[in-house]
């Protein structure tokens, strides 16, 4: 393969306008076919097989409005004195009502929930699949509302499963600090515009050119609206990262007195040869998400791991272009105080401490261990869940919505559960099953059933006592399955399924705790694979994955730490401690161990490298460091600045 790259190096270096010209009418045609023919992107949360997902199934066929997204729209006096019991808060009420049910593609608005004391109304409006309506229904609504309120006596705020939806962020600040601080970084490695603007520039092109195939890769697979934003953070990344080693053994080579064309060929051989193999352990660490069986995390792989990819292949055939354009002039334009060794090659201060933690290997080996396998402890408290409204800081409308209903209704009331039961065959069993629902001790109460004896489908909406985040309700979700349902139904061919956000999430969770081991080992195992032929060795690869697990289980701790145990979770914003979201770990394994891959590779490689021109073992490793680690982790940082990024 060096050979092949080789060859390629030189051609590129070569002939650079023919490369840039083809890529220039790649991107062209997929922008052009991506405008013109693809897809919109879709969001979903099912999977094939879960007892939520076929109570919306269940409800999509019998062409329920249940089977719709849901937003709730709570309502207070200003006045602490009024209530909804007085005629003129009753009439503002009455005429809100009216006017949501003319918003676009509002299927249907509630008679108005009114709190005990009169004092808080809860109106749902019912919306139609997620995949039939997009962003511009919440910001309908949320434009109703904030025009509503100017001259309004009403409290008005907003939240459910429709914000959960579609609601984001702003984008582009943080991701453009993000970026400034991988320019910084690049420019203290290389001290030059231009060699710190190629890396930016590649991996910019082959950003906007991966998320432009997004539209077109529909056709095989539909890929969620917010797979492009975990595309673009990885890819971003990686992009910066594989241009930032090519580079660096681009100069090196200038630095020996090599040609440019000379150079990028060498170049490409090497450095080249490691950034695809590199990128490949990525994307097979991200494809393995598909051992998951839940299609939108399958479809962020995809997504994820296409990017990726073109990532590779613009480092390797795009930026070789690049390199033989600029010449000699790599080296020009430098920034600041020109350091005596212009070129990244093996650094002094890199070497003495190879040396060093070599002469003390044990003490590493235990050191290191012991305090990776102290991070790693907390896993062992790790609580997967959904961080609802309630977690959200309180300048937020959903969050002052969540703290109205469950001030008026109880927390329950946050997070309702669907039940959907067929009746085409049977319909005697409703009554029995609505009352043995109301009865069970985790359900506050119950709304009286939509029967649709025409579609053979009874709708029955129960509220927990207990908020959506409460390991109570998750007990009572698993208790009204296996006992409640069971004992009114078995007898009958009628059968009850528990939809709604909060049996989604659950039911996604138990799904992916089940599959997470299958995952980790399908992923080691084809890196494995991967390893193995490109050092030709087994103890390096098993090595590399022990270290990559050790890494990783100390991450998932630091996780709980922060977003369970609330440590410095301040410094990120949050105002209170959450639970993690189900997928996060299984996202966190599969990019952590394709990154953290990298860089073992890269070390690695120019380890093996040195090993193959001396035989010794030691001075080898000690070179690699050296000659590596000064890039590997200008890389790191850079990965650093674009995941942080989008923390802000």
């Amino acid at each position: 393969m060096s050979r092949v790259l080789y060859r390629w190096g030189c051609f590129a270096a070569r002939r650079p306008g023919l490369v840039i010209g083809i890529w220039l009418l790649t991107a062209v045609a997929v922008i052009i076919a991506s405008n013109t023919v693809g897809r919109e992107l879709e969001d979903t949360f099912g999977a094939p097989g879960l007892d939520s997902q076929e109570a919306i199934d269940l409800l999509s066929e019998a062409q329920s409005d249940q089977a719709g997204l849901t937003a709730q729209v709570v309502v207070a006096p200003h006045d602490p004195a009024a209530t909804f019991n007085d005629s003129a808060e009753a009439g503002a009420l009455v005429e809100l009502r009216a006017e949501i049910s003319a918003l676009t593609n509002v299927v249907g608005v509630a008679e108005a929930s009114i709190s005990e004391d009169g004092q808080i109304a809860l109106v749902r409006v019912q919306y139609p699949l997620i995949d039939q309506i997009s962003v511009a229904e919440l910001d309908a609504l949320k434009e109703f509302v904030f025009e509503s309120t100017a001259a309004s006596t009403l409290q008005i705020e907003l939240g459910g499963e429709l914000f959960f939806a579609f609601e984001e962020s702003e984008t582009g600040v943080g991701e453009m600090i993000g970026l400034v601080v991988a320019v910084i970084i690049l420019l203290a490695a290389f001290g030059s515009l231009i060699a710190m603007g190629l890396p930016i520039g590649m991996a910019l092109f082959g950003l906007a050119l991966g998320i432009s195939l997004m539209p077109l890769i529909t056709y095989l697979i539909d890929i969620p609206s917010w797979a492009p934003q975990m595309g673009s953070m990885v890819g971003l990344g990686v992009g910066i990262d594989y241009a930032l080693f090519l580079l660096t053994r681009h100069r090196e080579f200038l630095s020996q007195g090599f040609s440019v064309e000379e150079s990028v060929g060498r170049a490409v051989a090497t450095a080249g040869q490691a950034v695809i193999f590199a990128g490949g352990t990525v994307v097979v660490a991200i494809l393995g998400l598909a051992v998951a069986g839940i299609p939108f995390m399958t479809a962020a792989g995809v997504s994820t791991s296409t990017i990726v990819l073109i990532m590779v292949l613009a480092s390797t055939t795009l930026l070789p272009a690049f390199l033989g354009k600029a010449g000699l002039w790599i080296n020009r334009l430098h920034v600041g105080r020109r350091m005596p060794d212009a070129t990244p090659g093996v650094g002094a201060r890199w070497e003495r401490w190879g040396t060093h933690v070599a002469a003390h290997a044990w003490r590493y080996v235990v050191g290191a261990t012991a305090f990776l396998l102290l991070l790693t402890a907390p896993v062992l408290d790790l609580q997967l869940g959904f961080p609802g409204e309630g977690t959200l800081p309180e300048s937020r409308t959903e969050r002052r919505a969540y703290d109205l209903v469950a001030e008026g209704f109880g927390p329950g009331v946050n997070g309702p559960l669907v039940i959907a039961i067929d009746i085409s065959e049977d319909g005697s069993v409703v009554d029995p099953l609505v009352s043995a629902v109301a009865a069970d001790p985790g359900i506050a109460f119950t709304a009286p059933a939509d029967i649709d004896t025409e579609a053979g489908v009874a709708i029955l909406l129960a509220f927990p006592a207990t908020s959506p985040q409460d390991s109570e309700t998750v007990e009572t979700i698993s208790r009204l399955r296996a006992d409640v349902f069971p004992a009114v139904l078995d007898e009958s061919p009628a059968r009850a399924h528990i939809g709604g956000n909060t049996a989604s999430f659950n039911d996604l969770g138990e799904r992916i705790t089940a599959r997470l081991p299958h995952f980790i080992i399908a992923v080691i195992s084809l890196s494995f694979l991967l390893l193995m032929v490109v050092f030709r060795s087994i103890l390096v690869p098993l090595k590399a994955a022990l270290l990559n697990l050790l890494s990783i289980g100390s991450a998932y701790g630091v996780l709980v730490m922060v977003f369970q145990w609330g440590w410095g979770m301040n410094l990120i914003g949050l105002e209170a401690t959450v639970p993690i979201v189900s997928f996060i770990p299984m996202f966190m394994f599969a990019i952590l161990f394709g990154l953290s891959m990298d860089y073992e590779v890269f070390l690695l490689s120019r380890v093996r490298e040195e090993y193959l021109r001396t035989g010794d073992n030691d001075s080898s490793v000690i070179y690699g460091i050296a000659s590596t680690a000064r890039v590997i982790t200008s890389a790191a940082l850079i990965m650093i600045s674009v995941f942080l990024g989008v923390v802000l």
